[in-house]
C-alpha cells in the first residue's frame, strides 16, 4: 500500500485530501506545516509528499528543498492558492526547486489523485530500470 504525507495548515482541506487518498488505497500521514512534516518523516516513511506552499512555521518552498535534499527520488506535489497574488508564481518556484508536479487551489480531488498515481508509477518504473 503506498503512503502519502499531506502537509497543509488548512485543517479542513487536510481532512478532505486525507479522505481522498484513503479511498484511493493510500496510507495517509498528515502535518500542519513543513516543520511538522520533516519531524514526521524522521520517524515514518512516505512514498509521496503533497505540500502547501504558504504555511506558518516552515513554508512549502523550504520544505520541498529539505525533502529533496534528504530523498531526491521521493515525488513531491506542491499545492497553492497563492494567497493575494495568485498561485502561478509560487507554483513555478516550487517546480524550479524540486516539486515534481504542481496544482493550483482549488483543484478537483480526482486531479490530485491522478497526479499522485502518475508520479508513483513513474517512480516505480525508474526503480525497475
Amino acid at each position: 500500500m503506498p503512503s502519502v504525507l499531506l502537509v497543509d495548515d488548512d485543517v479542513e482541506l487536510l481532512r478532505q485530501m486525507a479522505a481522498v487518498f484513503s479511498a484511493g488505497g493510500f496510507e495517509v500521514l498528515t502535518a500542519g506545516d513543513g516543520q511538522a512534516a520533516l519531524a514526521t518523516l524522521s520517524t515514518a516513511q512516505a512514498d509521496l509528499v503533497v505540500t502547501d506552499i504558504i504555511m506558518p512555521v516552515r513554508e512549502g518552498v523550504e520544505t520541498i528543498m529539505a525533502l529533496k535534499a534528504k530523498a531526491p527520488d521521493r515525488p513531491v506535489i506542491a499545492i497553492s492558492g497563492g494567497y493575494r497574488v495568485g498561485p502561478g508564481e509560487f507554483l513555478k518556484l516550487a517546480r524550479h526547486l524540486g516539486a515534481d508536479d504542481v496544482l493550483a487551489k482549488p483543484f478537483r480531488p480526482s486531479e490530485l489523485l491522478a497526479a499522485a498515481n502518475r508520479l508513483l508509477t513513474r517512480t516505480a518504473k525508474a526503480e525497475v530500470a
